[in-house]
């Protein structure tokens, strides 16, 4: 039943925020916040990582048909539920400096996304987890189109066909596959997704269905070449709509990938996998080396997250417990440590409303938390051992070298591209002689700092102990490749 909380509390907090008319609406929103981490916490803390699904429900939706309302939480989807109750808080936090027009319709659409990521992550019905797909791009959509930029309407627009077309490819996939299933005792098909888990499709039905589920979750991550909506998105949204994009919502594709297009196609990972490998790892070298060109702050953040995604992706697709182990606690990482860029970003542009980095310098003269926070932070993108990052990204190009040695070291250069327009970034913004701009430069405030030690708390928790949350996931990854494994054989 804890899962029926964590889904329906945001719910329920959105709307009597959305009711709410006094002064302390940013307040209110956070306090639903931090109860939701609590939530989230006793999920980490109560987990069993040897069990299968648990703290879930139940209920009939739509009876006749074989739908469920059904939802639990298990190895794959553990550290997903607590990034997306860990973030929020922060992300709220954050914007307390800020000043937006229409609050509590801003922070009620924020919690209303965090209910229908928690159903993402959450859900044990095929049709439940497509309606909270789709219902995490509705909050976004109104975030970025009424706060955004000057081109909001434009972006926005883009964005909303760009995934609405790919969820009608999952849709269809989903259809084909409910109608797969044999009759129960009240029904004539289930939507369940273990059921979904047992059907034997033939290969031509796999590759289909695989590139009708790809479609969806690589516009959705995303991946070359499906990715042209993100960067501008990003950019014309609001910060706090894209550190929710970022930090969390792009999770969806990846989970996706593992949740579904593993387990149920693997005779169509076996045919097309290396294609969305090769795709990946295009993306990797792609979104690295166009972010080395970048000169606004925010746009090169954005690349680097869309190259940092494609090593999840093709570590994913790599097929090995490294990889997927990789995938796993790097989409806990990469959450953690883009939210602290792009605030670092807000930060600054807040103070000289600009994030052209030639217009920025010297900036550490004056702000020595920012200064340390900002290294840390960047330090965990580039994977420096004993941060968050090296962790995942070992694993992931472990996994990718395992499948294909020449993919593994092309994925490679991740690291030393990251490095690279990383440490520019910093130098540029950070080091130098002052500008007109950056003169008189104001240090983080104290509701700044709150948002990034939770962040640089958990950097080095990751990054010194990682087994915290690895052994969490093993169970869980290690049962999965072994179905995967074991289907694909009896399949052929």
């Amino acid at each position: 039943m804890l899962t029926l909380f964590l889904i329906l509390y945001p719910v329920v907090a959105a709307t009597l925020i959305l009711m709410f008319r006094g002064e302390r609406i940013k307040q209110a929103a956070l306090v639903a916040a931090l109860v939701e981490l609590v939530l989230a916490g006793v999920v980490l803390f109560g987990f069993r990582a040897d069990a299968t699904s648990q703290f879930g429900f139940d209920y009939p939706w739509i009876g006749s048909l074989g739908i469920r309302f059904s939802a639990g939480i298990d190895g794959i989807s553990v550290l997903l539920v607590l990034l997306t109750g860990f973030l929020v808080p922060f992300i709220i936090l954050s914007t307390f400096n800020r000043t937006y027009q229409r609050p509590a319709t801003f922070y009620a659409l924020m919690l209303y996304m965090q209910a229908a990521l928690m159903g993402v992550f959450t859900a044990r019905d095929g049709f439940l987890f497509y309606l909270f797909f789709e219902a995490a791009l509705i909050p976004i959509y109104f975030l970025a189109a009424m706060w955004g930029g000057d081109n909001r309407i434009s972006v926005t627009f883009k964005f909303f066909v760009y995934t609405i077309f790919g969820s009608l490819f999952m849709l269809l996939a989903l259809v084909y596959l409910y109608y797969q299933t044999p009759a129960t005792n009240v029904a004539a098909h289930s939507s369940a997704i273990a059921d979904f888990y047992k059907l034997k499709l033939t290969p031509e039905a796999q590759n289909w269905v695989f590139w009708a589920f790809f479609i969806a979750f690589a516009i959705k991550m995303p991946v070359f070449p499906f990715h042209t909506w993100q960067p501008d998105t990003y950019v014309e949204s609001p910060t706090p709509a894209t550190m929710l994009l970022a930090g969390i919502m792009l999770k969806m594709g990846v989970y996706g990938v593992i949740r579904l297009i593993l387990p149920i196609v693997p005779l169509g990972v076996e045919t097309w996998g290396k294609t969305a490998i090769i795709l990946s790892v295009i993306g990797i070298l792609y979104g690295a080396i166009i972010a080395i060109r970048q000169r606004d702050m925010k746009r090169l953040i954005a690349y680097s997250s869309f190259s940092h995604v494609g090593l999840m992706a093709a570590g994913v697709f790599s097929l090995t417990e490294t990889g997927m182990q990789g995938a796993l606690i790097q989409m806990l990482a990469h959450g953690i440590n883009v939210v602290g860029m792009f605030f670092v970003a807000d930060v600054i542009f807040s103070r000289t409303n600009t994030r052209q980095l030639d217009q920025l310098g010297g900036i550490t003269q004056s702000t020595p938390k920012l200064t340390v926070f900002f290294m840390i932070m960047l330090l965990g993108n580039v994977a420096l051992p004993l941060t968050n990052g090296f962790v995942g990204e070992f694993l992931l190009l472990h996994g990718v070298f395992t499948y294909n040695h020449y993919l593994g070291l092309a994925a490679g250069f991740t690291i030393i591209f990251g490095a690279v327009y990383m440490l520019r970034m910093f130098q540029k913004s950070m080091f130098g002689p002052t500008s007109s701009r950056t003169e008189s430069f104001a240090d983080l405030s104290s509701s700044e700092s709150w948002v990034f030690i939770p962040l640089i708390i958990m950097v080095f928790w990751i990054g010194v102990y990682p087994q915290t949350f690895l052994d969490i996931t093993e169970p869980a990854v290690a049962n999965l490749m072994k179905y995967i494994g074991t289907t694909a054989v009896s399949m052929k």
